[in-house]
């Protein structure tokens, strides 16, 4: 009888040394794209960075996870997006069950000493981060890198979070410079202009998985549409019909 080998476990933290420039990518990743891809690169390039690790969430506290994908299966997906020798993807949150990006971070910079740690976030992020649970703190533990996204990015400077920041925003070009200095610091990336989002994707995941629904659900947007378009058509008759019989009443009372 042969004997089952035992299971590879997983290694908690990935690979890190005193000094290392590692870039903290997270989200829930559901599903990956290559617009998260590109943020990654062009962090790593532009920040110089030795490493950059995704941090898949086991879900956002600010969104709805009821059709989530499941963790590993999103793991999985990001590790075989990435294929990178610089890039690596964890699950660490599910394991040392923290909920906050503040508890993570406070977390790996406990048990990574020395390691120059940047928090890397897409511009749609920086519009929101005034609603993650304490964004201030978040800021002081960790430099930030914000990058480039198509759309948000006209907004994201302006953004609560973007002007109570902007005090400790470097140009971005010293960002080669943010993984060195003592937060609060951040600066803003450019050069990344994808309109992918998740949101859209898991929208057209799921109607391939329900395509009847899909199709009642644009039926009855149609007819009520339609609908409305006839009641609409009926006030704007009635009005007209108001205005021509007022026309009409105020001549009578001219002429007498």
């Amino acid at each position: 009888m042969k004997s089952k080998k035992p299971a590879i476990r997983e290694r908690l933290l990935p690979p890190h040394a005193p000094g290392m420039r590692i870039g903290l990518f997270g989200g829930t990743f559901d599903p990956p794209h290559q617009a998260h891809l590109g943020a990654a690169l062009l962090a790593l390039k532009r920040l110089k960075l030795d490493r950059v690790w995704w941090l898949v969430t086991p879900g956002n506290p600010l969104k709805n996870t009821s059709g989530l994908a499941p963790l590993s299966k999103r793991i999985a997906a990001a590790r075989a997006l990435t294929h990178h020798p610089r890039i690596d993807v964890t699950g660490l949150e599910a394991v040392i069950k923290t909920r906050y990006t503040y508890d993570t971070i406070s977390w790996l910079l406990t048990r990574c000493p020395g390691v120059r740690f940047v928090w890397i976030m897409g511009a749609d992020n920086l519009r929101s981060f005034h609603r993650w649970q304490k964004w201030r703190k978040i800021a002081e533990l960790v430099p930030i890198v914000v990058v480039d996204r198509l759309g948000p990015s006209l907004y994201a400077a302006a953004s609560p979070a973007g002007n109570v920041l902007a005090r400790v925003r470097i140009p971005e070009h010293a960002a080669t410079s943010l993984p060195g200095r003592k937060a609060p610091v951040w600066a803003f990336l450019h050069g990344l202009k994808s309109p992918l989002s998740s949101t859209a994707l898991r929208a057209l995941r799921r109607q391939r998985e329900n395509p009847d629904r899909s199709r009642r659900k644009v039926k009855s947007t149609r007819h009520g549409a339609k609908t409305s378009n006839k009641k609409r058509g009926t006030r704007s008759t009635k009005r007209r019909l108001a205005a021509r019989t007022g026309k009409r009443r105020g001549r009578k009372k001219r002429t007498r």
